[in-house]
């Protein structure tokens, strides 16, 4: 039914311009301005719509997942950026000391890091 019908994802930040900055400058992604909010454009023309709540609460899923080449690299330059990696020590999921888990189940890597509006989103490297 929707096969050929467009789509795109949506997520709530309760401060658009934290949001503006993390993922236009830290993350260096295309983020546009428009009435509603901002858009992210993502790598194959996929966009990410993002608008403020004031009932704002987090999620405690992993919304954004990023495929890199190197993930100790992608690390290396978020963490020139400013950014951090989650640590996680749980049943089936604990990282390392860079915060890099290493399946299985799932991909080669996959590290977790949090936007302003602790968003939870993922780099990882397949293979």
């Amino acid at each position: 039914m929707f096969r050929k019908t467009p789509a795109f994802s949506s997520f709530s930040v309760d401060d658009l311009g934290k949001a503006k900055e993390f993922y236009g400058q830290k993350l260096d992604l295309e983020v546009v301005e428009i009435p509603e909010g901002l858009e992210l454009h993502l790598s194959g023309g996929a966009r990410v719509f993002i608008y403020e709540s004031d009932d704002y609460h987090a999620p405690e899923h992993t919304i954004l997942n990023f495929v890199v080449d190197d993930i100790d690299g992608a690390i290396g330059e978020l963490a020139q950026r400013g950014i951090r990696m989650e640590h996680y020590d749980m049943p089936g999921i604990k990282t390392d000391e860079r915060g890099v888990f290493k399946g299985p189940p799932g991909p080669k890597a996959i590290a977790w890091f949090k936007d302003p509006a602790d968003h939870i989103l993922s780099i990882l490297q397949e293979s």
